[in-house]
Order: C-alpha cells, then structure tokens, then sequence
C-alpha cells in the first residue's frame, strides 16, 4: 500500500510560509506530478513528505499512519534527487547496495535486490563500473536503482532529469514511466518542465506560493485550466489571453475585445453568463486553425503575419489581428508563411477558456 494523505499542512522558514493549509490525498499506485515554477513550494512539499525538513502545522500520514515527525529511514520511503550522488570510489553495484549494506540487511538478499534492479533498468553491463565510467543517464538510472532496491511502497523524485540534455531526458522518462507501470507503486515527482508532467502524471497538482492552484488529470489541466496561473503556467507558448467582455443575446452569446467578436455560444458556462461582465479569453495556438474558405465568416479573424518560428513538425505564426492583439497559432511545416502575408484564421471558440478576469478563475 501506498496511500499519501496530508492535511493542512503549514511550512515555514522563519516568518515566511512556504507552504500554506495544504490538502492532499494521493492513491495507492498513483503517479502525481507537483508542477510549479522556482519558488512555490513543490520541492519543500516533497522533502517535508520524506522527512527532510520538519513541518509547521498539519499532518502526513502514509497508509493510515501518522509519519508527520517520523524519521527519513523510518517511512519506507525510495527518494532520487536532482543530483546523482554517487559514491565515487564505489562500483555501480557498491552504490546500489550501499543503504542496504548499512542496514545490516544479508548478503544473498542483497545480491537479489540489485540484480533485480539493475535488470529492471539495464544496467547489468554496468555494475563494475565506476561512476566516472557512466554517462548522464547511466548515472541517474544508477540513482533511481539505489531508491528500489529499498523496495518502499512510495517513491520520492526530486527533478531527476533536469541536469541531463534533451535526448537523455526523453530516454530516462520512457524509462520511469515504464518502471511505474512495472511496480505499481505510488510515486510522487516534482518538476518544472511541462512535458515531464504532462507524459508522466496520472494526475497533475499545479503550485503557486504554496498553494495548489488546480489538482487534475493532465488533459483537464491542459484544456480546462481552472485559473489565469495555470492556463499561462502549461503550454508552450503560453495560452492568448484576450481581455474583453461578454455580450449576451437572446439567442447566443458573444465575446467583445477591440474589433474582435467571437461567437461563444457554444461554450460550456458553468452559470448562466451575464451581459457586460469582464472576461479574459483563453485559446490556445492550436485552437487558432488556418482558414482557407474565402466565405466563411463566422469566427473568423483576419491578419498579417509579424514572426515566423519553425518548430520542425509545425511551425509557430505571430500574426497581428487588431493594434491590441498579437496571437501565437500553428501551421503546418509545409505552409510556407513570410513576415507580412496576411493570414485568416478560425477561433475554435468550444475549445477555448473563458476566466472572470478581476477574480481570474474560470467560468
């Protein structure tokens, strides 16, 4: 079992709260994913759950379990940090071992242990080498092999990939991923990078000052962000925000931003939308699609392209549309657009976000 659950959790260092009333419960086998920028706590949550740092207020209990003031070896816990922190003396099997070693554990079931894991990662080949000897990844698969070895119910990673270059990050989170279908266990993983999250997470908790903003599956965190933070936060580029108004009708509804005018009667309002109010319209690049029917009209807006970024698969467009707006979409790599060519584009309005704009939380 792996059941994670804190409530109202308070971390402070010194007079400044890091982490504010947090509620979180995380399910037996769950890959979670704590997302955030430099700064909102997503690291101090982590460490507080293993134990390295004592908490301010609240509990954290693993299976039913008070652990709030338990110590690290004491939680059954795997943890794998940003840093390798591999011994260098020590052969890539001496480093697995180590923690086991120390615990006085025999050595038949030691030797069980690493190979199992070592196997489980291929690192087979590898267990004389000394870390020097290892690449990056290697290295990094050497320290998430220490952490299983413990064979705990909940796994602990702190940005393990972030040191490692494009290609290696992309290996090594096949890999985890993988690792997690295969032991079932509960893991919980702090990140920065989007993608990580997105391709990694049975469910994302998205962290601003200490305070999880919106807890959810990846594609409703993506598609249905729950605030202006978060919708801004996932994405890259980053969501349009157009700020403006509504303009309800008998028979539809209309957003109003400069010269702009997007039917959004179709959008799924959780109460009924009210004439006038202020709103900020969210669309995504993608949801910004090429128009290439000279008839149509209906949510259709007209521009002329000011930057061209190809992306390789696509190709990233800024194109003015009104004095006020300057929007990101996509096109594919084969459409051929120059700064200056003017471009329509239709505004998939049923997929977009619509946020009171003073209170910042969807409507």
């Amino acid at each position: 079992m792996g059941i994670v659950n804190i409530s109202k959790l308070d971390i402070s260092y010194e007079s400044t709260k890091i982490v504010k009333q947090l509620d979180l419960v995380i399910d037996d086998g769950e890959f979670l994913v704590l997302l955030g920028p430099s700064g909102c706590g997503k690291s101090t949550l982590l460490n507080a759950i293993g134990g390295l740092i004592d908490t301010s207020g609240g509990s954290i209990h693993f299976d039913g379990k008070d652990v709030t003031w338990a110590d690290p070896k004491d939680r059954g816990i795997g943890m794998v940090f940003q840093s390798y922190a591999l011994y260098p003396t020590m052969s890539v099997e001496k480093n697995m071992s180590f923690g086991l070693r120390i615990a006085g554990v025999d050595k038949a079931t030691i030797d069980k242990k690493v190979a199992w894991a070592a196997k489980l990662l291929q690192l087979e080949p590898l267990l004389k080498r000394k870390p020097s000897a290892l690449s990056g990844g290697q290295r990094q698969r050497v320290a998430i092999g220490r952490a299983l070895v413990r064979d705990a119910d909940i796994y602990l990673f702190d940005e393990p990939l972030s040191n490692l270059d494009a290609k290696l990050r992309a290996e090594l989170r096949l890999e985890i991923k993988k690792l997690h279908k295969t032991l079932k266990s509960t893991m919980i993983y702090v990140t920065h990078d989007q993608i990580e999250a997105l391709t990694l997470a049975d469910r994302i908790a998205v962290m601003k000052d200490g305070i999880i903003q919106q807890l959810d599956t990846p594609h409703n965190v993506y598609n249905k962000p729950q605030n202006l933070f978060v919708a801004t936060f996932l994405g890259s580029p980053a969501m349009n925000c157009i700020k403006g108004h509504l303009s309800v009708h008998a028979d539809k509804v209309l957003f109003k931003s400069a010269d702009l005018n997007i039917d959004v009667s179709g959008y799924p309002f959780v109460e009924q939308p009210v004439d006038g109010a202020a709103v900020t319209l969210g669309v995504r690049p993608e949801h910004l699609i090429a128009e290439l029917n000279e008839d149509a009209s209906e949510n259709v807006i007209q521009g002329v392209v000011e930057l061209v970024e190809p992306m390789g698969s696509d190709t990233l467009v800024w194109t003015k549309f009104t004095e006020q707006h300057t929007l990101s979409h996509r096109v594919t790599s084969e459409d051929q657009l120059s700064v200056g060519d003017s471009f329509k584009v239709k505004v998939e309005a049923t997929k977009c976000s619509i946020f009171d704009t003073q209170l910042t939380q969807r409507l």
